[in-house]
């Protein structure tokens, strides 16, 4: 299905280009791109393909969505977006948040990823329940990213590869590290690491086990892991569909 994109005028164009300069200093300053891409994912990955519901429709500047438990920990994220926001009151949240994530990939060194601007803001967060529990397998994997979101098996494996940057809190997710070496990195070290067998200090959840137990999703493994620049493209592919789930639809 295609897009069509609404028409933004020069100076809503303008504004997202000053907004990302902000956004790069500040991920600079504060080391906190992991964080910015876990707003931008988890904003958009509530998207209901069924009830068109849900996704990356700026929701997360409610207390309520913020409260939600998979959503432990972005009211930083929030919290530190705000004075940036605060600047730029011609843009929309939907599509802040959405920028912030698209800046954390590139700045650690990962792809561009493509940005269309004009989501607009939606009054009401989704209902819990809707991301990806990582405690569990790619049965489960499927049930939300396939059936709820619209995506493939492959976005699951690119997008998995996102976990290159950050790391687990304790306090927030129950797990505790972080999957590369180098967090603050974006690169295939998520990969090589995963077929590289567990090691001391790095983290593999059994959604990540998951992906090198599965027949669909291990090929992708492999070639990430042998190939960056094939992983950087799917990556960036998939990274677009879901900032753009429910966005943009024709």
């Amino acid at each position: 299905m295609g897009k069509s994109y609404p028409t933004v005028s020069e100076e809503y164009k303008t504004t997202v280009e000053k907004a990302k300069r902000k956004l790069r200093a500040l991920i600079a300053e504060k080391n906190c791109a992991p964080l910015m891409l876990r707003l931008a994912w988890h904003s958009a990955g509530t998207y209901d393909a069924q009830s068109k519901t849900g996704g990356p429709f700026g929701t997360m500047r409610h207390k309520l969505e913020q409260s939600h438990a998979a959503n432990n920990g972005l009211e930083i994220a929030v919290r530190l977006l705000e004075p940036i926001k605060e600047q730029f009151p011609i843009l929309s949240y939907a599509d802040f948040y959405q920028l912030a994530g698209v800046v954390a990939v590139e700045i650690t060194g990962g792809p561009e990823v493509p940005f269309h601007p004009g989501r607009e803001d939606k009054p009401e967060p989704p209902q819990e329940g809707r991301l990806p529990d990582a405690t569990k397998g790619s049965d489960h994997l499927r049930d939300v990213f396939i059936k709820q979101m619209g995506l493939s098996d492959k976005d699951i494996v690119a997008l998995s590869g996102g976990h290159t940057l950050g790391r687990c809190h304790k306090e927030r997710s129950g797990f505790e590290g972080a999957w590369t070496t180098n967090p603050l990195v974006f690169d295939n070290s998520y990969f090589t690491e995963l077929l590289s067998g567990e090691k001391e200090g790095l983290l593999q959840l059994p959604s990540d086990k998951a992906l090198l137990s599965d027949p669909a999703f291990r090929p992708y493994v492999e070639k990430y892991a042998a190939d960056e620049d094939a992983f950087f493209a799917d990556y960036a592919e998939a990274h677009l569909k879901l900032s753009e789930l429910g966005f943009a639809e024709s």
